[in-house]
């Protein structure tokens, strides 16, 4: 079983940037899409940003597309997630998951390990 490890959290005024990683285990990083989630307090968790196994694919959600950028360095085993331009509204828990398949998928049951995630506050 993978292990995903997220950092980068933080707390920021709005309009600023941050960067979250996600370190994966294993030696099979490549093999696997990746995505980002994030719940807010009282919300359910929602889809954030996909990105293919080789990083020449990538998918949004509405609400981040234009400010976040997802990318990957199989080298490192590692996924990112570039916010910038925040707002309030992102605050949240992010987390970092491997997905099952290589279709872009935008839902939680297409991904299949997660990671403990980490805190994101957006001060207006």
């Amino acid at each position: 079983q993978v292990q995903l490890v997220e950092s980068g959290g933080g707390l920021v005024q709005a309009g600023g940037s941050l960067r979250l990683s996600c370190a994966a285990s294993g030696r099979t990083f490549s093999n696997y899409a990746m995505g980002w989630f994030r719940q807010a307090p009282g919300k359910e968790r929602e889809f954030v940003a996909h990105i293919s196994r080789n990083g020449d694919s990538e998918l949004y959600a509405d609400s981040v597309k234009g400010r976040f950028t997802i990318s990957r360095d199989n080298a490192k085993n590692t996924v990112y997630l570039q916010m910038n331009l925040l707002k309030p509204e992102d605050t949240a828990v992010y987390h970092c998951a491997r997905a099952r398949g290589l279709i872009p998928a935008t839902y939680e049951a297409a991904f299949d390990s997660w990671g403990q995630g980490t805190q994101v506050t957006v001060s207006s």
